[in-house]
């Protein structure tokens, strides 16, 4: 860090209106999104017949867009109207996807060492739909030696036999969409699944043999209550998944409450405040530790060390990622791109043999340097030798007076040759994670 006085910037402090105001909080990439164009997808594929770079693991994400409803936070590319003909030619052109992409040089041969399904609702899928999708991409990218494979469900579409299925099929964490277990703030928010369900689903999955179970919760929706917040936390506890992923609810703009607010103003969406998410995710934090968890991120709570999230932890450490279906995002060789946004569009162009690249960008060294350090930041700790050996950039000479600032505002702390964040700046990490950005990349939507 640099001396005392050196450098020095403002220190960060709360915002006096601390309202959860419309736009994105959550970085999960960087550069951001709205940096990425269509005039760089000719670099996607030079970069598809290269050779991969030797020791660089590869994952596999599916995006399944299938919802019974969409929910009013929800901002997610999702369909709701698709028929059983529609899906099957969805399921389709994902499978030609896959093999498209292994023809090519930089992932022909390549196994992946995680696989995960997100959505949307993968779980959205019948057993007959998910035996077909599994088979027919494996035909093309095996994932047979793949130590991870993730899947996201909604606890009202898990009947015991779709649970059967995933459990022969080779998945190792369901993650269940249980967000709240109050019916009347599950209804509320327009999710699809009602608090009655959760147990059904839960229990099924226990009977089949799941031995990684996450849930998932959110705090500060519509309608949460400090008792009510306090009561998701100690069910959850009861049920003793082996993990817990909690989010602070946000209002991006291409969701339900985004246009409730545009047109009847902030009290038309009665989101809880900043302030108050935060104290809530410290509060479960908390719980979650003296019933013996640990905390492994800004965002997730683990029972065992064992558990690991490897989606998260290699692509957070610059894995390539293959991102199949509509909208998907990939990163490959330190090119990252976005599958077409809409369905037609995205089915069409394989069904007319093309790969459906909608727009991308080549990141510079340092713009890869910055991806891993911010991201890295929401585990709660960074170590110095790791990018000095791999960009030959010492992060705390690098960033020194972000370092400086937020050390200064309690934020984290340089020790033992790294940066740790404190409990105050892991509780609002992504809000800290733009003072990183290039100049450039500052004081624009993520998105």
């Amino acid at each position: 860090m640099t001396e005392s006085g050196s450098h020095k910037l403002p220190i960060l402090k709360d915002a006096p209106d601390e309202a959860s105001a419309a736009g994105s909080y959550f970085v999960a990439n960087y550069p951001p999104f709205s940096f990425w164009t269509p005039e760089h997808n000719a670099e996607v594929h030079r970069r598809l017949d290269e050779a991969p770079t030797p020791g660089v693991p590869l994952g596999l994400y599916i995006h399944i867009p299938f919802c019974r409803k969409r929910c009013d936070f929800c901002y997610y590319k999702v369909y709701t109207d698709k028929n059983a003909r529609a899906i099957h030619r969805y399921l389709d052109a994902v499978i030609a996807e896959a093999g498209a992409y292994a023809a090519r040089s930089h992932l022909a041969g390549r196994a992946p060492r995680f696989v995960y399904f997100g959505g949307g609702t993968p779980s959205y899928l019948s057993a007959p739909q998910l035996e077909y999708l599994f088979k027919g991409l494996q035909r093309h990218i095996s994932w047979e030696g793949a130590e991870e494979i993730a899947f996201e469900c909604e606890p009202g579409t898990l009947q015991e036999s779709k649970i059967k299925i995933l459990r022969e099929l080779g998945v190792t964490r369901l993650s269940l969409g249980v967000e709240n277990f109050d019916p009347t703030i599950l209804e509320i928010n327009n999710r699809a699944h009602r608090a009655v369900e959760i147990d059904r689903a839960y229990n099924y999955a226990r009977e089949v043999g799941f031995e990684q179970i996450n849930i998932d919760l959110i705090a500060g929706m519509i309608g949460e209550t400090q008792a009510n917040w306090e009561s998701c936390i100690e069910k959850t506890i009861q049920r003793k998944p082996e993990s817990v992923t909690i989010y602070q609810m946000e209002i991006p703009y291409n969701t339900t409450n985004y246009r409730r607010m545009r047109e009847g103003g902030p009290d038309a969406v009665p989101v809880a405040d900043w302030r108050t998410k935060r104290r809530w995710l410290d509060e479960a934090f908390a719980r979650l530790e003296e019933a013996g968890y640990l905390i492994g991120s800004a965002y997730t709570a683990v029972r065992d060390p064992s558990v690991k999230f490897l989606y998260r932890d290699a692509l957070w450490t610059g894995a390539d990622m293959l991102g199949l279906g509509v909208s998907s995002f990939s990163h490959l060789g330190g090119v990252h791109f976005q599958n077409e946004n809409h369905f037609d569009p995205y089915v069409d162009r394989i069904e007319a043999g093309e790969l459906p690249i909608h727009r991308s960008l080549v990141a510079t060294p340092e713009e890869r340097l910055i991806r891993e350090f911010i991201l890295q930041l929401k585990l709660g700790a960074v170590r110095d030798s790791y990018f000095r050996e791999k960009f030959g950039v010492s992060v705390i000479d690098r960033f020194a007076p972000q370092l400086d600032r937020h050390a200064e505002g309690g934020y984290l702390r340089v020790v033992n040759g790294g940066v740790q964040t404190t409990r105050t700046g892991l509780l609002q990490i992504d809000r800290l994670l733009h003072d990183f950005f290039l100049e450039r990349h500052r004081e624009t939507r993520i998105a």
